[in-house]
C-alpha cells in the first residue's frame, strides 16, 4: 500500500506542477512531510545532491525519495510517476 501511495503522490506532482524542478520541490516539501518520508534536513539535503547529479531535478528528486521510503522498487514507482503524466502529454 505504501508503494501506490508513493506513486500516487509523484503522479499528483507531476501532473499539477508547471514550472519545472524548481516549482515542484515546494509541493515535494509538503507531502514528504504530511507522510512522514522525510525531515527537513533530509530534504535539503536531497535537494542539493539532486543538483549535482545529472538529469532532471524533479526527476533525481523523486528517485532520492522513493529510494528512502521504498528501496529500489520505491525509487522506480516515484520516477515512474513523476514522469507518467509529461510523456502521456508529450504522447498524445
Amino acid at each position: 500500500m505504501a508503494l501506490i501511495e508513493l506513486f500516487l503522490v509523484f503522479l499528483k506532482i507531476g501532473a499539477f506542477t508547471f514550472g519545472g524542478g524548481y516549482a515542484m520541490i515546494a509541493m515535494i516539501q509538503a507531502e514528504a512531510e504530511r507522510h512522514g518520508w522525510l525531515t527537513q534536513e533530509e530534504l535539503v539535503d536531497f535537494v542539493a545532491l539532486s543538483e549535482s547529479t545529472p538529469g532532471p531535478l524533479a526527476v533525481n528528486m523523486a528517485t532520492f525519495v522513493g529510494i528512502r521510503t521504498g528501496g529500489v522498487l520505491g525509487a522506480i514507482i516515484a520516477t515512474l510517476g513523476i514522469v507518467l503524466p509529461s510523456f502521456i502529454i508529450i504522447l498524445i
